[in-house]
């Protein structure tokens, strides 16, 4: 055999040998097998799934399009170690779509906004307030109780959910509490923003929950211990616990994590409760010019209402597992009327989710479009997408 035509072999195995040396990359199918387009919907991942020791340096890439996606990592129960990378993908109807599980730096992960966002409020008192980039929430600590039951101005008694009505994309949680606290401003005003004129008192707001033995709801004082787990692009997170409170005999042991992702208008209630089979989380109906509506078959609560010069919509929504009725409850004694959703307790454990929309932020802006994007989300959370690995 003539010498080039030995270098050529050479050449060939070795090639070859470099090409079954190589790792081949792993990939993750994610199938919608819905009848909508699914997009802002979080999907998580594990170590365990994806089998990997450890997750700060796992990155998703698009296959078709080679593009690495926006993702978070988060340590959820604050030990210190990575537990969950999450991402948004966007399917399709009744499709799927494989992601590629790359090794990526620190420097090669995509860069975005944190639009994710909530911390404790120690300037006003003690509030917890989170946010996205289309609403915002708040609730209240010890320090603003301690104040209602020593008779000290300005404290809050209330374990209700307080709604910022926000109507631009960019954070806003910071910038209006600084401008009430160096007296600049006050975001009881809208000055183009949005504004805080949502009422809650002892009301359950949008989704604080209470515990209803025979024609009575009995409902928790303010929380009393708060945890940041994760704020980012994609999810801001947070933990908060309740000393034990009594309904009718009954002592109600009550912990949650509450999260809302990047273009949702729904937090997730992921609640850990003792002593009840069966909670029920509320819409206050304020001044009752609004309207209920429901559907008891898809999981969902609503009140459409007029506020101020403008409409707002707030909703209750969980999946068929949890949701078992609701109903409106009418009392003359103020802030007391709330409708509420009827959940299940299963195993210590309830799963809700809670928003608004608020017409001027142009999200959903009749009653009618708010209704239909319920059904979606209903069909969303009992229909979520799938992952595996291939």
């Amino acid at each position: 055999m003539q010498p080039y035509k030995y270098v050529l072999l050479f050449a060939f195995f070795g090639l070859l040998a470099s090409c079954s040396g190589q790792e081949k990359a792993k990939t993750i199918t994610v199938k919608n097998s819905s009848d909508n387009d699914r997009t802002f919907e979080t999907v998580e991942l594990t170590k365990e799934l994806l089998k990997v020791d450890e997750l700060s340096n796992v990155g998703i890439k698009n296959r078709d399009t080679q593009t690495l996606l926006v993702t978070q990592t988060i340590d959820s129960d604050g030990d210190g170690t990575l537990d969950l990378i999450i991402f948004q993908p966007e399917i399709k109807a009744n499709s799927e779509q494989v992601f590629e599980i790359v090794s990526i730096t620190g420097a090669e992960r995509p860069e975005a906004p944190e639009l994710c966002y909530s911390r404790f409020v120690p300037e006003r008192t003690d509030d917890y307030a989170w946010e996205n980039d289309r609403v915002a929430f708040r609730v209240y600590g010890p320090v603003a109780q301690q104040m209602i039951e020593e008779n000290i101005p300005g404290g809050t008694l209330s374990s209700g959910v307080d709604a910022w009505l926000k109507r631009v994309e960019y954070p806003i949680i910071n910038k209006w509490y600084k401008k009430a606290s160096d007296g600049t401003g006050d975001y009881h005003e809208d000055t183009g923003e949005g504004l805080d004129n949502f009422h809650v008192g002892p009301s359950r707001g949008v989704g604080g929950i209470a515990v209803k033995v025979d024609t009575v709801y009995y409902i928790s004082k303010n929380f009393t211990k708060w945890r940041t787990i994760t704020t980012g692009p994609l999810r801001t997170s947070f933990y908060l616990e309740y000393a034990n409170w009594d309904a009718a005999g009954n002592e109600i042991t009550e912990s949650k994590v509450i999260s809302l992702d990047l273009g949702q208008n729904f937090s997730k209630y992921e609640m850990n409760i003792k002593g009840t089979d069966e909670i029920s989380a509320g819409l206050t109906l304020h001044d009752k010019k609004g309207v209920v509506s429901g559907d008891k078959g898809k999981g969902w609560l609503s009140y459409w209402e007029p506020i101020d010069d403008s409409e707002i919509g707030i909703a209750i929504v969980a999946s068929k597992k949890y949701f078992n009725d609701f109903e409106t409850y009418d009392v003359e004694v103020k802030d007391l009327s709330n409708a509420y959703a009827h959940l299940n307790v299963i195993d210590n454990k309830v799963v809700y989710y809670a928003g608004f929309t608020w017409k001027k932020s142009k999200q959903f802006p009749t009653k009618e479009i708010w209704e239909s994007h319920l059904d979606r989300f209903s069909e969303q959370i009992n229909n979520p997408l799938t992952v595996t690995l291939d």
